[in-house]
């Protein structure tokens, strides 16, 4: 593949359906009203949307709980509907991936329920059997800590233990098993025929068997993930398989490159954008970017700065850890699981627009592929009366009539309860009043995004952290030999001074491209001031 892929310029854009707008006035989101908003995401700047999982399901998991992988939750809409917003999405030059949840089932799913009641039958090979639970490594232990205490339970009908990495209620199929990779394949291949790009392929770690147990296969073990390589490229040759798999980084590289995975989230930058936010100095940003892996050709990170899970600082230094959660979740019920924040960004933030943007800068401008949480856009709030992981996962707030534009139906049947009071009420914060408002964050926003994707030396030039002598910036620059990009963060409240040495030549009409602040050149010597927690986007050269 010589020239770049599609996803390589990407943004994408993280969608839970079930909050992002209603269509038929049943008070839970769905494909109808996701349709009727593409028209917003596309003049967003957004090329690339990422669904949450909307297959049938209990929703005990928010549907990473699959108890159908061929059909659409009824509560979501139809196929038809969600192959409406598919052409609309089409039609306004956006992508579309969906969740591929391989490592487990619902225990709803007929395969389980099968293997449950007959030990002969062939679902009970789908799944990971004990008669007696055996010993568990200690490194071995459930995702969820404090609400599972152990990765086996008793089935009573089964007779027998069954393994679970997540909760009691997702089994872990049994990836060792043909049969088992054969069965997901066919779903891949089903979504894929129907139109979608491609795939977000979570716990990749755990499809590919490594869950600490016997039933991983130590003589390939990333073979599953080059059969579904291989199956996406036979049926789009462009499709996207993006990862997830939060693991240190010398364990990543294996997970890139031919036959394997496109994408990976970059955990490691998104809790060091974190840290550096809160302890206000930016060497963590420019150490994460240094130790990641450097990925093969067209191949790349995706970066995001919250998504709907918890905000893991579990790879931080403890002393670091415990900073970031005293400036960002003082209060032990804004952590989870002992290593994460279940928060959202705007909150974590106290809704201070000029460090909301400054976040969006260091995101939008940092080499790899961008990821926008639904809301984050306008500085939506949560809802820290949920339980879990759920705070986060609030309606999305369109306007400040009825139920924020979210759906008509009475407020009694929302599938959750809006945000009403204080600074994140949707009356004062909302897509309609913001679009309206030149110098408001979702417009903002935009201008990044659409900055970033008109420019691209973002995706060919090389980047270069530049030293400052200030531990409170950060400067990353772009270079093609040619033409140069520079952005400088400032991510202190005090004004700040940023003197760099620029790489190459440069000529001396390096241009603000938002056109705040002064530019003072001196051969490949730049010094620009920067107010609280400003940023400048600098180039030089044409703009592609």
């Amino acid at each position: 593949m010589n020239e770049a892929p599609w996803f390589t310029s990407s943004v994408i854009y993280g969608i839970d359906v079930r909050r992002f707008a209603d269509g038929n006035g049943d008070g839970i989101g769905d494909f109808i009203g996701l349709r009727e908003r593409v028209v917003y995401l596309s003049h967003l700047g957004i090329d690339c949307v990422w669904l949450s999982p909307f297959f049938r399901s209990p929703f005990a998991d928010n549907g990473y709980d699959v108890s159908d992988y061929y059909s659409v939750d009824p509560a979501l809409g139809t196929l038809d509907d969600f192959l409406n917003f598919l052409h609309a999405a089409g039609e306004h030059g956006i992508r579309v991936i969906i969740d591929l949840v391989a490592n487990h089932t619902s225990s709803e799913h007929p395969w389980f329920q099968a293997a449950r009641r007959d030990a002969r039958c062939r679902f009970r090979d789908y799944y990971v059997w004990s008669a007696s639970p055996p010993p568990v490594a200690p490194d071995n232990k459930t995702a969820f800590p404090g609400e599972e205490s152990s990765v086996w339970t008793y089935d009573e009908l089964a007779q027998a233990y069954y393994f679970h990495k997540f909760r009691h209620f997702q089994p872990d199929l049994n990836i060792a098993n043909p049969a088992v990779r054969d069965e997901l394949l066919r779903v891949v291949d089903y979504w894929l025929t129907l139109g979608v790009d491609g795939f977000r392929v979570d716990a990749a770690p755990f499809v590919i068997g490594e869950t600490g147990i016997e039933h991983a296969d130590p003589r390939d073990p990333h073979g599953f993930l080059r059969e579904m390589r291989e199956l996406v490229e036979g049926r789009r040759r462009d499709g996207l398989l993006l990862g997830e798999a939060d693991l240190s980084p010398e364990k990543l590289r294996p997970y890139f490159g031919e036959g394997k995975l496109d994408l990976l989230f970059n955990f490691v930058l998104s809790a060091s954008f974190a840290a550096s936010l809160a302890r206000q100095k930016a060497d963590l940003i420019g150490q994460a970017l240094s130790i990641m892996p450097e990925p093969p050709p067209h191949r790349g990170w995706v970066n995001f700065l919250r998504n709907l899970d918890e905000l893991n600082l579990d790879r931080l230094p403890e002393d670091i850890q415990q900073e970031t959660f005293a400036a960002f979740a003082p209060d032990e019920e804004m952590r989870i699981y002992g290593r994460g924040i279940r928060r959202r960004l705007a909150p974590m933030l106290e809704g201070n627009q000029t460090r909301l943007e400054l976040a969006f800068s260091l995101l939008l401008s940092s080499p790899g592929v961008p990821l926008v949480l639904y809301g984050d856009e306008i500085g939506m709030g949560e809802d820290p009366s949920r339980p879990g992981r759920e705070p986060v996962r609030v309606p999305m707030q369109w306007n400040a009539g009825a139920n924020a534009g979210f759906s008509t139906a009475q407020r009694a049947r929302l599938i959750q309860p809006i945000v009403t009071d204080g600074p994140f009420a949707f009356k004062r914060i909302n897509v309609e009043a913001q679009r309206e408002d030149p110098r408001s964050l979702l417009n903002r926003v935009r201008a990044m995004i659409l900055m970033r994707r008109s420019h691209k030396l973002f995706q060919r030039g090389r980047p270069i952290v530049l030293h400052t002598r200030d531990p409170a910036l950060f400067a990353l620059a772009y270079s093609d030999g040619t033409e140069l990009f520079v952005v400088l963060h400032n991510l202190t409240e005090a004004k700040r001074r940023a003197e760099v040495e620029l790489p190459g030549a440069i000529d001396a009409r390096l241009k603000d491209v938002f056109g705040e602040g002064e530019v003072e050149l001196s051969g490949q010597h730049l010094t620009m001031g920067l107010g609280p927690f400003g940023y400048a986007w600098l180039h030089s050269g044409r703009k592609d």
